[in-house]
């Protein structure tokens, strides 16, 4: 499967925005969806992701509340739809897919995902 990330920007503290992760090469139903951004000198972290089934979502504690995740199945597109921005989300976002997993289940481990897009920059100024 094939990602690509875009939708990144640079906004203002308490701005929104959504981006959109397109995918090709398989079905959408057929993978979890994770999302994950790295700030300069961190880790990659997990943001949010959901499962195969789409029935199991998860979100990283620093975005709950803020950040939600939904599909276009026709289009065989993921967004991540981001509230009440934070400079500390200031990060390279990434979208991964797993498609060696189970439909119920949805990793927060980066490294169970097996294809990246490249990353989207979002830069939030205070």
């Amino acid at each position: 499967v094939q990602l690509q990330a875009s939708g990144g920007g640079l906004v203002q503290a308490g701005d929104s925005l959504r981006l959109s992760c397109t995918m090709s090469g398989r079905f959408s139903n057929d993978y979890a969806l994770g999302w994950f951004r790295q700030a300069p000198g961190k880790e990659r972290e997990f943001v949010a992701g959901v499962s195969r089934s789409g029935r199991n979502i998860r979100y990283a504690d620093s975005v709950k509340g803020r950040f939600t995740t939904s599909r276009d199945i026709a289009k065989n597109t993921r967004f991540l739809l981001m509230n009440n921005l934070k400079p500390e989300d200031t990060a390279v976002y990434y979208c991964a897919a797993d498609t060696l997993v189970i439909p119920s289940h949805c990793s927060t481990k980066y490294y169970e995902y097996d294809s990246w897009g490249q990353g989207t920059l979002v830069t939030v100024s205070s």
